[in-house]
């Protein structure tokens, strides 16, 4: 199965993340936010990022955008419960710098499962 890096500043939801995706077979890496991800986990071979988009020191737009100019062919899943902005716009945003597909939460397994499915097709 697939490496999957969840990027999450929620210790409760990186937990949910990676009991779903552990089931699913998949291996999980884990960081609090954008930077500690590029910092710790961007040399590590992962076959996809999973990121909230609202994180302290750098958030999941910027993460995502430099993570693209890095893995250009990784795919990525952003997800947002909402913030500053209503979640739907961040994640527009998201899907236009390219997130391979994007998650509204709270997320449900079926959710998580299918879009992991999907963007590592």
């Amino acid at each position: 199965m697939a490496t999957i890096l969840v990027i999450d500043d929620d210790p409760s939801i990186r937990r949910s993340l990676r009991r779903i995706l552990e089931t699913g077979g998949h291996t999980v890496r884990e960081a609090d936010n954008g930077s500690s991800a590029l910092a710790r986990e961007a040399t590590a071979e992962v076959d996809l990022v999973i990121t909230d988009v609202y994180m302290p020191e750098m958030d999941g737009i910027e993460f995502l955008i430099r993570f693209r100019d890095l893995f250009p062919d990784t795919p990525i899943i952003a997800m947002s419960g909402g913030g500053y902005a209503a979640k739907e716009f961040v994640l527009q945003d998201a899907d236009l710098i390219g997130a391979t597909e994007t998650l509204s939460k709270p997320l449900t397994v079926d959710d998580v499962l299918g879009a992991v499915t999907r963007a590592l097709v």
